[in-house]
Formats: C-alpha cells, structure tokens, sequence
C-alpha cells in the first residue's frame, strides 16, 4: 500500500510539528477493515503524530495486528449507524466511538478527529462537545474540489440548508483561511455561486452576501456560475448547504460516468482495445485529476478543533488522506485562525457603526 505521501497528496506539509489525531475507527461503510490500516498508513509516513483508534477494541486489534508506538486504542463500545437518526441516536448512545472521538478534542487530549461515520451525527457531536469558535453562528462543511491544476474550497456542501447572507460572508472567510493554510494558496480569490456573474443576479440573500464581501478584505472577485466551477476563477466558491451538495453530487456523478462510457467503448472490440493502450498514458493523466479520494475529506470549519468527515464508503486510500488534511488543519492552526479573523472582523464592524466624534443626537452638525 502506497502511503499519502509517497503518492502525492493535494496538500501541504507544514512544518513536523506532532499532531494528536483521534480517529473513529468504527465509522463507515466498512468500520476497523479500512479505517484501521489507513490510519496506520498516516502513522508510518508521521511518526511525530500521535493517533488515538477510537473503538472496539478487538477489532481494532483484529483489523491492525501489532499497532506502533504512536498509535493507541481508546475504547467506544458503541456505534451510531448510518440509519439512525443522529440527535436520537447521539442522546442514546453515550459511548459512541464519535462523542468519545470529539470528547478526546473537548478535554486537549486530541488536536483533530477524522471519521467515515453518520455525517449528521459526526457534525451534531462536533458542534454539542468540542463546541463553536466565538462568533461563529453556524459552522460549514468544506470540500476541496478537483480540477485542472490545483483544486478550489467549496462551502457549504450539507451543514446548513437555509444560510443567512451573514452566514455565507463568514463561510467565504472560513473558506479562505482554509484554502491558504492547508492547500497553500495565498491571498485566494473567493466567489459567490449564483445564476449570473453580474452582481445584480441572484436572490436576496446573494445581493446582500455580495455587499457584505464587498465590504470585506477578503479579496472577493464577485459571483462565478456552475460553468466556471472547473475554470480557474476562484479559489473558493460559496453556497448555500443545499445547492452545494447537489454540486458535488453532480461532479461524483458525472466523472462516473464518463469513465463508464469510456470502459464501454474501449472493451468494444479489438479496435477499442487498441485505443485504449494508446490512450492509456493519457487517460492515466485524466484519472489523477478527478481522482477525488485525494481530498480526503471535508473539514467542519468554525468548531474548536480539526474535524475531517470522509465519504461513508471510503477505504484505506481515503483515510490515509483525511488523516493527512486533518493533521495539516491542526498542525497550521485553522481553528485559532478562524477565531482570530472573526474577532477582527466583528471589531471592524463596530468601528464602523460608531458615530464620530461630530455627529449629534439627531444626526445634524452643529
């Protein structure tokens, strides 16, 4: 198995300084049989993180044999199911292997938690034990999306259906911190998605968004349009939870089946067959790029800590990589810098509701 590093992951290593990382081994479609060596595929590449597996023991045992010395058990004896509903299944089950996960980052005995588990249940236990950052209303969930060259922040992608335009002017600075401190990109560009690129289109709710970016130092280059999602327009894109997880959606969707189309016409005949090793380099190539495992996962920002939640089906691949995002999230500080960046924030926008030192009650000069 080729670890993260060795096959070139989407983000940066900053620094070695060690990271505590708990990890929810029992989360996902397949629990401790992925999640397991791929945790312990980040632990061989980092041997100055310290990962907590957070579960069953036995089959934690079972699924990683004789576990480093950086690597220990913290026992969970519950699960919350995918089915289940996550307030109900969060007040029932006191020792799921989540609430024991984020209680590890509640109490500083963890810097990040990573899981494949219930995405309802991982952002509720986030929110209900490690807790929101000052000043944050509602905390986002982001994807780093893939496209030619490197790959741009989409927010929100399933937190929060009804955002306010307040809500979306913090996610586009939560999403921005993010972009330049894991994925390396400095001073990047951020975008609203909308129906037009002109800043008259869209709802309400996008015009007043727009006016509260404006207004910002984030270096804010207006609304982009689902056709420019995979042109190089803006380093992150922000949206509501509802359109954006029909964006990602669609993308998963869409690449599936145009390598679908791709396998059907090449295994048509000798011709095909043919075709394909020509193209085999080129499609190679092609692959890397909407190879979306690569992400890792998606970061909750605006709690007070690194949560990474990965695909339910993800395997060891993937977990390799969203241990890697969720180390380098903590390892960079996001969480403090979001906390820091929203304090300025709210302290320039009191500046600017002070009345000066001229003005009067009644708002005339004397």
């Amino acid at each position: 198995m080729t670890s993260p590093i060795e096959s070139g992951i989407s983000t940066q290593t900053h620094g070695s300084r060690g990271i505590r990382l708990a990890v929810d081994a029992m989360g996902g479609d397949h629990g401790p049989s992925e999640v397991v060596p791929g945790a312990l595929d980040h632990a061989a590449a980092h041997p100055e993180d310290h990962l907590f597996l957070v579960g069953d023991p036995d089959r934690i045992r079972q699924a990683g044999g004789t576990l480093p010395s950086n690597v220990e058990i913290v026992p969970a004896s519950q699960v919350i199911e995918m089915h289940e509903h996550p307030a109900l299944a969060l007040r029932e089950k006191k020792d799921a292997s989540i609430l024991v996960g984020c209680d590890l980052v509640r109490t500083g005995k963890a810097d990040a938690i990573v899981t494949a588990g219930h995405t309802g249940a991982a952002m509720a236990a986030a929110v209900l034990r490690i807790g929101r950052l000052p000043g944050v209303d509602r905390p986002a969930l982001a994807v780093q999306m893939v496209r030619m060259g490197r790959p741009f922040v989409l927010l929100d992608i399933g937190a929060n259906p009804d955002s306010t335009p307040e809500n979306l002017a913090q996610y586009a600075r939560m999403g921005a911190i993010f972009a330049e401190r894991v994925i390396g990109i400095t001073d990047p560009r951020v975008a609203l998605l909308s129906i037009g690129e002109e800043k008259g289109k869209g709802d309400q709710r996008i015009q007043r968004a727009t006016e509260l970016l404006d207004a910002s130092d984030l270096h804010f280059v207006g609304n982009v349009e689902g056709k420019d999602l995979t042109a190089d327009t803006a380093d992150v894109v922000v949206t509501d939870a509802v359109v954006g997880n029909v964006v990602i959606k669609f993308f998963e969707g869409l690449s599936t089946f145009i390598f679908d189309l791709w396998r059907r016409e090449f295994s048509g005949g000798i011709r095909g067959r043919l075709a394909y090793l020509l193209m085999r380099p080129g499609i190679s190539r092609i692959r890397r790029v909407f190879d979306y495992e690569r992400a890792g996962g998606s970061p909750l920002l605006g709690v007070k800590g690194a949560v990474i939640i990965t695909h339910g089906r993800a395997k060891r691949r993937m977990i390799g990589f969203a241990c890697e995002v969720a180390a380098n999230t903590a390892r960079t500080g996001v969480p403090a810098l979001i906390a820091d960046a929203l304090r300025e924030d709210a302290l320039r926008a009191a500046a600017i509701a002070m009345p000066g030192p001229d003005a009067t009650e009644g708002g005339a000069v004397g």
